[in-house]
């Protein structure tokens, strides 16, 4: 363990060592060009200061013909200074590009041909474009961020479903939308069954899922792939299962964060939970009214004894026959049209949900086997009746 910490620190350096090195050598260019641009401005310059001013010592048109080019340079210099300070180049940025503008205008109007006039435009102009981008990977190097557009190439084609969002390989994808479709296949099959939909359609169903199994053995490694299995049970399970998602306890997710507000509303819900004590100053009520007449308290009945017998109530586990009692319960509320919601049932009953939820199983599973047809909505519809055989027979007779 005491030589990765060199090893890393090693590494570290050599990355900065590499990025300076690069950062270095682009600068380089960066001078290059501009220094050729320069040279390009220049002349120019120097041609048009010859036509405009006429016959003058070459001595003062050397010390006039650069002005520009030497205004260019000083306020490059000012915008990275005021940039390493303040994080912005400022208005000697913007003087950067209105003298470069200036000073590639005035040496493009000494062009002959159209090639020309784009060439003293252009030189100037792409040196300037060198120093800003220089500037600009100087400026997030030192604040240490970045913008993120929110719309860029790669996004939009993932957008478009032509791209991947992840880093996935093409037999990847390919594996995981079959395994999608056998869900989503079997999904079908099962809400047209629990719905009651004619035989056509849930036979093209079933054989919609069938194909779709066909072709993830195929082409999935569906048979053989133990996590592939995995996968394709994961995405029915959630998919059947949706409807549970309404009977989970609503939790704040900051609930069990370390706060002093969380633990203020943590000792308010205590207090609230606790029951009321009767204080010693409050009067006693009137006899009258506190119990009925016909109810006298029998001096010797032991409240401790009461209390022990109900908290073993509330505190037993469910026996076979307290789950053939919320069964039976459960089935009349289903042949009534109506299944009994999981919160019904444990309020009912006074077990858990997980409980309630095997009771309406049972229960359903019954009443399946014997026709009856349960709907979204927790709607249930009994079976069709079967015909009156024995009146047919009379009517054909009285016929």
């Amino acid at each position: 363990m005491a030589t990765d910490a060199p090893e890393r620190t090693v590494n570290g350096w050599a990355t900065q060592r590499t990025a300076a090195r690069s950062t270095d050598y682009a600068d380089r260019l960066t001078l290059l060009a501009a220094a050729i641009a320069t040279i390009v401005a220049g002349q120019g310059m120097w041609q048009f200061l010859d036509r405009i001013i006429g016959e003058i010592p070459w001595l003062l048109r050397a010390l006039m013909f650069a002005f520009l080019e030497i205004a260019v340079i000083t306020s490059a210099v000012r915008a990275r200074r005021n940039m390493r300070a303040n994080y912005s180049a400022g208005i000697d940025g913007l003087a950067v590009w209105i003298l470069t503008s200036v000073s590639a205008v005035l040496s493009a109007l000494e062009a002959r041909t159209a090639p020309e006039v784009l060439f003293r435009l252009a030189a100037p102009l792409v040196a300037a474009w060198l120093w800003d981008r220089g500037m600009a990977l100087e400026r997030r190097r030192l604040r240490g961020r970045s913008i993120h557009w929110r719309i860029t190439p790669e996004r939009v084609l993932v957008r478009l479903g032509l791209a991947e969002a992840a880093d996935r390989n093409a037999s990847d994808v390919d594996a995981q939308r079959r395994v999608a479709r056998i869900a989503l296949a079997a999904k079908r099959a099962r809400v047209l069954e629990a719905a009651g939909a004619r035989r056509g359609k849930q036979r093209r169903a079933l054989a919609a899922l069938d194909r779709a199994v066909d072709r993830a053995v195929e082409h999935a490694a569906l048979a053989t792939d133990p996590d592939r299995m995995r996968q394709m049970l994961d995405q029915i399970g959630a998919m059947y299962a949706a409807a549970d998602l309404r009977d989970l306890p609503a939790i704040a997710p900051w609930a069990s964060l370390d706060h002093p507000l969380t633990a203020v509303s943590a000792d308010a819900r205590s207090v609230s939970d606790e029951p009321a004590e009767v204080s010693a100053d409050t009067p006693p009520a009137d006899p009258d009214e506190a119990a009925p007449a016909d109810v006298s308290p029998t001096p010797d009945a032991d409240t401790s004894t009461v209390s022990d017998e109900a908290d073993e109530v509330s505190a037993k586990r469910p026996d076979p026959q307290d789950n053939r009692e919320a069964e039976r319960w459960i089935r009349d509320r289903m042949r009534a049209g109506k299944t009994p919601t999981q919160a019904d049932i444990q309020a009912r009953y006074g077990f858990s949900n997980g409980w309630a939820s095997d009771r309406v199983k049972a229960a359903r599973a019954d009443l399946s086997a014997k026709g009856f047809r349960f709907l979204p909505g927790n709607v249930v519809k009994p079976p069709p009746e079967p015909p009156d055989t024995d009146a047919e027979r009379a009517e054909e007779d009285a016929a």
